[in-house]
């Protein structure tokens, strides 16, 4: 018995060692989250002001499609691919397997081949999984392909900063973005666990050039070149009628803009707010907005994954939140058909947030990530039903069935919080 209790006095001691070194080694930057709330935008809105706080020009003349699932994502993407007429730039954080990955392999080497400027941006974490075969393909047809962020001796301490951008913009003038990789994973129509639930979105407009600033930024940390010149950044007509704030973000400052937008979308709702994210797990100051408001009396609906979880350690530290959230009358909902990546956060049936960020601590503090902020209330209306749809084929979670837990599953989801930062 002595012999048992000693192994396990060790264990506990090198948990500690464990979890000490690792906060030694990735300190915690936490969001520092305003303290006087917004009671009215006022004259201005919410699109100045969030256009003012965050530094970026508010952007009228544009068009937005809602994109869901493989099934409409991919053909849509290789649609233009194949008709571009004189250059594609693609990034994304995951290029894996799957025949969906040759096909754009095949696609970005014939638009090279026919004379176009194809360049491609491969996260080296998130696409380390990609068949080299491809990248060598792509290569010899004379696509430029660059690896972001490999492991260097001399800039270790920027590792951890991953690119989690996903962005593909065909002649300047029609831009793609969302939560969708290139692997077999997001192909088909969310028909069974091995075809994930996603959304993605093209659009057309001025709001281009700035998603065409995503890319180029990226590109240049990857390969040192600046792009310029009008073949990246041609003169762009108006494509619709819709505004929208493009909020590209990079690890660093006391609040990121992600999170500052989130923020100020809870904290200036008066009727509802809709959050689908494959990956919850938030600065607290941030998560407290959701319970705030509902507290407030406002709808507040939270949807997220099943055990179809990508990440059984990050479903493990979600579910600490679900017990203070439940109680402030938060609606909480667990997607059941398999695997759930949308991104997507909606407000007053008049402006939401899409893009390729998560609702957790690496995306607003660690990744670059790109967001686009979309006022408009005929989109929201349709991203609502979407939703709404999505919460047809989710389970309800219950106050009671949380406060019904062992106490071994509550204890190992406040273990894996402590690696919160890095999830």
């Amino acid at each position: 018995m002595g012999y048992l209790v000693l192994r396990g006095l060790a264990a506990i001691g090198a948990l500690f060692l464990l979890v000490w070194g690792y906060r030694m080694l990735t300190p915690e930057f936490v969001d520092v989250a305003p303290e006087h709330l917004p009671t009215e935008y006022g004259t201005h809105g919410p699109s100045r002001t969030l256009a003012a706080h965050l530094g970026v020009p508010l952007l009228e003349g544009n068009r937005v499609e809602l994109l869901v699932n493989g099934v409409e994502i991919f053909p849509a993407m290789l649609s233009a691919i194949a008709e571009a007429e004189e250059s594609i730039n693609l990034l994304s954080y995951v290029y894996w397997e799957g025949e969906i990955a040759r096909e754009f392999a095949d696609a970005l080497s014939a638009a090279a081949r026919r004379g176009l400027d194809v360049r491609v941006v491969l996260d080296a974490v998130g696409a380390a999984r990609m068949d080299s075969t491809l990248v060598e393909q792509m290569e010899e047809a004379g696509c430029e392909v660059a690896w972001f962020n490999p492991a260097r001796w001399y800039s270790l301490a920027r590792y951890n900063n991953r690119t989690h951008r996903k962005v593909m913009v065909v002649d300047g003038r029609i831009g793609f973005t969302g939560g969708v990789g290139i692997a077999h994973e997001w192909t088909g129509d969310a028909e069974d666990a091995a075809h994930w639930r996603d959304d993605h979105f093209r659009f057309d407009g001025p709001v281009v050039r700035y998603l065409q600033g995503a890319f180029v930024e990226n590109w240049r940390q990857a390969t040192g070149e600046v792009l310029t010149g009008e073949r990246v950044f041609p003169a762009l007509e108006p494509a619709g009628d819709v505004e929208m704030a493009v909020v590209n973000t990079g690890p660093g400052g006391a609040t990121s803009e992600v999170g500052f937008t989130y923020w100020l979308m809870f904290h200036g709702a008066r009727e509802r707010i809709y959050v689908a994210t494959p990956y919850f797990v938030p600065d607290p100051e941030l998560e407290l907005g959701l319970a705030d408001a509902a507290r407030r009396g406002l709808d507040v609906r939270l949807l997220v994954p099943n055990e179809h979880q990508d990440s059984r350690l990050v479903r493990y530290a979600s579910r600490t939140w679900y017990h203070e959230l439940l109680r402030a009358g938060v609606r909480l909902y667990e997607y059941q058909p398999t695997m759930m990546h949308v991104k997507a956060v909606s407000v007053d049936r008049d402006w939401a947030v899409v893009g390729s960020a998560n609702f957790d601590s690496r995306s607003f503090e660690i990744n670059f990530e790109i967001v686009v902020a979309v006022f408009d209330s005929v989109f929201v209306e349709e991203l609502d039903a979407s939703f709404e749809e999505d919460l047809r084929q989710a389970r309800e979670i219950t106050l009671e069935e949380v406060e019904a837990w062992s106490w071994f599953a509550r204890a190992r989801n406040r273990l894996t919080r402590l690696f919160r930062e890095q999830l």
